[in-house]
């Protein structure tokens, strides 16, 4: 998991990178063009390709869609194209057939964490409604989970460091891009929006609304878990969980 801040999630390349499609290092034995490996480099380090934010890799996806899904399936991932909210992720291939290494890490999300991804979730799905960037307040998803806090509370502080732990991460997940120069306000990744099926998200809803109205008590327990768009080549790193 990369934090929303770094390069990964930013346009591609940067001024001082070679972009020539010729362009090799020492004992390259690849086939692929600089700026295909790119995208592959940018679908494994998560969380997603973005035409907004790469510009210059989405249409280079789009063009070697078909090897690229190819060199994808080969680490036993699948390669999903949202064409129209112009974004691209990588999950995990499931089959009955074969016993399937596993890439992706998962990482458990407690109560509050589910509850902020809901609201983020709906906000994506007002901003697409109204034509605009899904952006928000570290004010107003700290408003937004204060509900959930049971009535005299003995131990408020705990319960707001649990909403900072909730909204970082969030940013960890590469969920939420921090808007430069707007104070505390974040961008919520459209990646998102692909996560969660309408069904999950109209049962979770429900379920969180009915909790928040009866001011259910907030535990430190795991809650469900959902995988991480960003991957993993290297042994050490394992499956995150809180």
């Amino acid at each position: 998991m990369t934090d929303p801040t770094d390069a990964s999630f930013a346009d591609e390349p940067g001024p001082d990178t070679p972009v020539a499609d010729t362009a090799t290092f020492r004992g390259d034995t690849g086939s692929l063009p600089i700026d295909t490996r790119r995208v592959l480099v940018q679908l494994l380090l998560g969380p997603s390709v973005d035409a907004r934010r790469q510009s210059k890799l989405w249409p280079v996806l789009l063009r070697d869609e078909a090897v690229v899904r190819s060199r994808m399936h080969e680490l036993f991932l699948e390669v999903v194209i949202d064409h129209e909210q112009r974004v691209a992720f990588t999950r995990q291939v499931v089959s009955e057939d074969i016993d399937v290494p596993v890439l992706l890490r998962k990482a458990s999300l407690t109560f509050l964490d589910t509850a902020l991804l809901l609201f983020l979730r709906q906000r994506l799905t007002q901003a697409d409604a109204q034509g605009e960037r899904a952006v928000v307040s570290h004010n107003d998803m700290q408003e937004h989970l204060s509900v959930f806090e049971r009535g005299n509370n003995p131990d408020h502080a705990k319960f707001e460091k649990q909403i900072v732990n909730a909204v970082d991460k969030a940013k960890k997940l590469s969920l939420l891009q921090f808007v430069r120069g707007s104070g505390e306000r974040y961008e919520v990744s459209p990646t998102l929006k692909l996560l969660f099926s309408a069904e999950e998200i109209q049962d979770l809803t429900r379920t969180y609304a009915a909790l928040a109205s009866s001011q259910y008590a907030i535990n430190t327990g795991e809650g469900n878990a959902t995988e991480d768009d960003a991957s993993s080549s290297s042994a050490e790193n394992e499956e995150d969980s809180l």
